[in-house]
């Protein structure tokens, strides 16, 4: 038996913002509550979110002040904020910092607590506010997933917080306000989503379902994201992109993660290192070790991207697969921690706890290959070269 969760209204592709107010409308709501980022405030895509509501009749508030990897106290603000008046509903509008921050705020707000009792192994299932997902970035997928991370500022641990309370109700995925990403932001994002793609259909959660868009998703980011990246202004790219983005989003809320993105959260805690550019670190040697526990996987991967022919052989499609990984960030000039400027004595003496905090999430036990902490502590030090 399978359980599938997917956000229940969803408006997809170029002009869908402008569905927003329709979409509330058609589920109950009146009065959202938008949590974004002061790159959206100055940008005028908040104004333009509030004057759509208020012509529609809508009366909004705003929390503008969310952080890149969010934080407890970034949560404990726009909660405070939120309380100060009643609202049914909560808009996350940016990347994924903000829509995360709004999953955190719309639970909280109606069962109390802290992120530090929601993380994982606890389950989050009954919901709070509604939660809205209008996603600005093509990568995090966080529009179509049950997941949300928070960073406490006070261990430096990433909390990974799990369950149906964090799934968006209404998501807006509209590619077009993508169109002025720069190309670090698109590169990094575009890794990420992939990486989501690679994992979901790799992870031992996988399923029918899951794998269709996992395959869909890997194949649209892996031929559109170089184009969005040298042409920024290429509406059919941005358009893939955030199609892979979304499906990749949906293949792994269902299906789960695995040894990337366990990896990935620690140094995103210890080092404010973006989370898709610290996937995009370790996406080809992570999968390089990870191969042997999928091959045949691994394989349909290297064919549906057209990285190997139909007719290669299992190893040398995953020989290829890899190759085509480190060549990838290499074009897109992603860099290694060393390159990145990373401090190695810190990263060195780090290296157990990250270690064990990957383990602890939870993510690599999906993983194909399970690795043991010497085995993290070992890809760590494979990635820093």
């Amino acid at each position: 038996m399978t359980a599938l969760y997917l956000p229940s209204l969803i408006r997809i592709g170029g002009g869908a913002l402008n569905e927003l107010p329709a979409a509330l409308k058609q589920a109950g709501l009146s009065k959202p509550f938008i949590i974004t980022d002061n790159f959206m405030a100055k940008t005028g895509l908040l104004g333009r979110v509030q004057t759509l509501l208020e012509k529609a009749g809508f009366q909004s508030g705003a929390f503008q002040d969310a952080v890149p990897d969010p934080t407890v106290t970034s949560v404990e603000a726009a909660l405070t904020a939120l309380k100060s008046q009643t609202y049914d509903c909560v808009i996350g509008l940016g990347g994924g910092s903000p829509i995360d921050t709004a999953k955190m705020v719309a639970v909280l707000a109606k069962h109390g607590g802290s992120p530090a009792q929601l993380k994982v192994p606890h389950v989050q299932d009954e919901v709070g506010l509604p939660i809205i997902a209008i996603p600005t970035t093509a990568g995090t997928g966080s529009e179509a997933t049950r997941v949300t991370v928070i960073t406490d500022e006070k261990t430096d641990e990433k909390m990974l917080c799990a369950g149906y309370a964090y799934l968006p109700h209404i998501a807006i995925v509209d590619y077009e306000l993508t169109l002025t990403m720069p190309r670090r932001l698109t590169a990094d994002t575009g890794i990420d989503a992939l990486t989501h793609a690679i994992e979901a259909y790799v992870s031992k959660r996988a399923s029918p379902f899951t794998d269709a868009l996992a395959l869909s998703a890997m194949k649209r980011i892996w031929h559109a994201l170089p184009i969005a990246c040298a042409e920024p202004s290429s509406k059919t790219a941005r358009e893939q992109v955030m199609q892979g983005a979304f499906e990749a989003g949906m293949a792994f809320s269902n299906a789960s993660v695995a040894l990337v993105h366990g990896m990935s959260r620690p140094i995103g805690a210890h080092f404010h290192v973006a989370h898709g550019l610290s996937n995009a670190m370790l996406l080809p040697e992570i999968t390089a070790w990870s191969v042997a526990g999928a091959q045949a996987r691994y394989a349909t991967c290297a064919r549906v991207m057209g990285i190997a022919p139909s007719g290669m052989d299992d190893s040398a499609a995953c020989a290829a697969l890899v190759t085509a990984l480190r060549e990838r960030n290499h074009e897109l000039d992603v860099p290694t921690p060393s390159t990145y400027g990373l401090e190695e004595t810190r990263w060195n003496t780090l290296l157990p706890l990250m270690a064990e905090q990957a383990l602890a999430s939870g993510s690599p036990d999906n993983n194909p290959r399970i690795p043991t902490e010497e085995d993290i502590i070992a890809l760590y030090q494979k990635v820093w070269a």
